[in-house]
């Protein structure tokens, strides 16, 4: 008989922001192990159209094996009513109101399933509700005493609690969460996603690049802390390389391009579907991930998508030098550090790189070299040998 895990993620299938991604990958690499798998995520009121003849796993890169099955949970979702600045409490309630009616089926289990919740009022009501089988992921350890609390009370209840980070780790510690509970596994990538890439030549003609041009591209969100406006401001001092940013939500691309205007070597293009993604980083001589030195999400808690994807390439990277990079790159060996929040260091980091084209080709190298501890089935395969360790 098959284990059953189920997972529990609060978001949006599909989604323009990288949790979804994550999310969806990481539970099929989780089915491909032989498990039962069954994702769990918010049914939201604007939904995401997928591209006409495509599904979810095929719009992520997902292999045809093992695919898990996806239920849209519903949840009171107010919160594209009202403007960002005052998002915090309609936020909250679509937050709860997700993890009570995941909590509620899940519950509903006889025997009850493994369950891996990224949400914590989901674990901690299944911990009150006497489920023994519950694990924890972590992407960041909230800020406020009450949701500490919370947080504590659910991972006191559970199995083990799966940090996404180092950060995440020391915070998780210093809360008085037991070592012995924790574990960190950082993010990955999806092979298949990479595995025809091509050329240089060919990725720029269908991305209409200049084929001589150097390119820097950068691939992601555009939230504040990721520090693309850096990057906007550093294109200035590079004015040889074409800065290309692939990603974003529609208010946040309109405002960097408001920023970029009349910068004539950064090009915008907006949101792009993952298949689409690694067109951009084939395309590229240099990758970058210029993140803010704060907040805390972007200084010590995040594990970017965008570092696995530029393994699975070789793509070297510039790099902010922050905790939460420095877990992950070293610099002058697999990448390029330079000082967060400093446009005139980022700028002189991507000259760095784009005239040494040796120093390029070491860096992704040595990068590539490491790619195979960090796709998603090596990460899915780790975790289930934790679990089964540690579950009840």
């Amino acid at each position: 008989m098959k284990r059953a895990l189920a997972i529990v993620a609060n978001t949006r299938l599909p989604s323009e922001r990288a949790q979804g991604l994550q999310v969806v990958q990481s539970a099929a690499a989780f089915a491909r192990l032989g498990l039962d798998i069954e994702l769990l995520h918010a049914r939201r009121t604007r939904e995401l159209a997928l591209p006409p003849g495509t599904d979810l796993f095929a719009h992520c890169g997902v292999p045809a094996l093992g695919r898990p099955r996806v239920s849209a949970v519903e949840c009171c979702d107010i919160l594209e009513r009202f403007p960002r600045a005052l998002q915090f409490w309609p936020s909250r309630l679509q937050e709860w109101s997700f993890s009570a009616n995941a909590a509620s089926l899940l519950l509903r289990d006889a025997p009850p399933r493994w369950v891996l919740s990224r949400e914590i009022e989901c674990a901690e009501r299944l911990v009150r509700a006497g489920h023994r089988s519950i694990f924890l992921e972590i992407h960041s350890v909230p800020g406020g005493r009450w949701r500490r609390r919370l947080l504590l009370r659910a991972a006191q209840g559970a199995c083990g609690v799966i940090a996404i980070s180092g950060g995440v780790r020391e915070d998780l510690l210093s809360l008085g969460i037991e070592t012995s509970k924790l574990i960190v596994e950082h993010d990955a990538f999806e092979p298949e996603r990479f595995r025809s890439l091509p050329t240089r030549s060919e990725a720029r003609r269908a991305l209409d690049l200049p084929s001589e041009r150097a390119v820097v591209v950068y691939t992601g969100g555009l939230l504040a802390w990721k520090g693309v406006d850096v990057l906007v401001e550093a294109a200035r001092r590079v004015p040889e390389a074409l800065i290309v940013i692939a990603g974003g939500m529609e208010q946040d691309i309109a405002a960097l391009r408001a920023r970029a205007s009349g910068i004539p070597n950064v090009r915008i293009d907006g949101l792009q579907p993952p298949s689409r993604v690694a067109l951009y980083l084939a395309a590229a001589d240099v990758g970058v991930a210029p993140n803010r030195s704060a907040p805390a999400i972007s200084a010590r808690y995040t594990s970017p998508l965008k570092v696995f994807e530029a393994m699975a390439v070789g793509l070297p990277l510039v790099a902010s030098d922050l905790p939460s990079l420095r877990e992950l790159l070293r610099h002058g060996s697999d990448a390029w550090l330079v000082r967060a929040d400093d446009a005139e260091e980022l700028a002189g980091g991507l000259k760095k790189l784009l005239g040494d084209a040796d120093l390029r080709r070491a860096l992704g190298q040595s990068l590539a070299a490491r790619s195979a501890e960090h796709t998603w089935d090596a990460r899915a395969q780790r975790l289930v040998r934790w679990m089964g360790e540690r579950a009840s």
